[in-house]
């Protein structure tokens, strides 16, 4: 790396740093240059697609590895390239694929070659509002599938699936699919990944990575994805409009995203803390 990081603060995107289709606030900004000031690597951890985070990143002058796809991914930003991607098995997302449009569920699948969506997905508009004034370059290629793409020979790698408005019946289905990840990241929306794909391991591999102590880790969110990584970080911070479950896992409660509690988690909790750390 560039640069010789003390500590390392991963922060989930929606309802934590902005507001789902907005831009980040300047008071969350000024936090995260704060950070980096106090030698604090600062880093996405989403459930959003690579694709959907470049941007962001690129506003925020992260120049270490994201964690995208709930952690079932490591994205470098500045060169736009996945170099560490958790994958399902090609017989194993055929067999989901199937499974999903048979039942015509609405789904979005993430790959390093684009954002796939089943026939009536309800997620296109979202792509298309964070696509929406972007270089081609950089914009997310979008992709529409039915069942005749499962007759192709060979499929794309995919790390998630995303799901919207599941029912209890199919959630639970997968849920007790030992070979899988499912976990809510906000209201009405499911996130399926391979068995392991989570945001807490993820963060543990890029604190290694970086050469910073797990000890030194830090981590921010609201949903219910949050939790792997506010229990894996060494400190783990709730915002004020987390769910329970992560309120009870996190070691500091901050206010709510509307009211800039990621900078005062930032100023109040995370920079003292790192002026202590080893």
């Amino acid at each position: 790396m560039d640069r010789k990081y003390k500590a390392l603060l991963a922060a989930d995107m929606d309802f934590t740093l902005l507001s789902p289709g907005k831009d980040i606030p300047e008071g969350n900004k000024e936090a995260i240059r704060a950070l980096k000031d106090s030698s604090v690597a600062f880093t996405i951890a989403t459930g959003r697609s690579s694709f959907l985070v470049g941007k962001f990143a690129e506003d925020l002058g992260i120049d270490v590895p994201i964690m995208t796809s709930n952690g079932a991914s490591l994205f470098d930003a500045r060169s736009r390239r996945q170099f560490d991607s958790m994958d399902f098995e090609e017989s194993k997302i055929r067999e989901l694929l199937r499974f999903l449009m048979i039942r015509s569920a609405d789904a979005t699948l993430y790959s390093d070659e684009g954002i796939f969506f089943t026939p009536g997905s309800t997620r296109r508009s979202f792509v298309n509002s964070y696509n929406e004034g972007l270089e081609p370059e950089k914009k997310s290629p979008m992709i529409d599938i039915d069942m005749d793409f499962l007759e192709k020979e060979k499929l794309p790698n995919f790390n998630k699936i995303l799901l919207i408005s599941a029912d209890e019946e199919l959630t639970g289905f997968l849920s007790a699919d030992p070979e899988l990840e499912v976990i809510s990241s906000a209201p009405n929306l499911f996130d399926v990944m391979r068995k392991g794909a989570t945001k807490g391991n993820a963060l543990l591999s890029l604190a290694d990575y970086l050469g910073i102590p797990r000890d030194n880790t830090f981590a921010i969110g609201d949903s219910d994805n949050d939790i792997s990584m506010i229990e894996s970080a060494r400190y783990g911070i709730a915002m004020g409009n987390a769910t329970e479950g992560v309120k009870a896992a996190a070691s500091y409660i901050t206010a709510n995203y509307d009211s800039l509690g990621f900078a005062k988690a930032v100023y109040e909790y995370v920079i003292p803390l790192v002026g202590s750390l080893s």
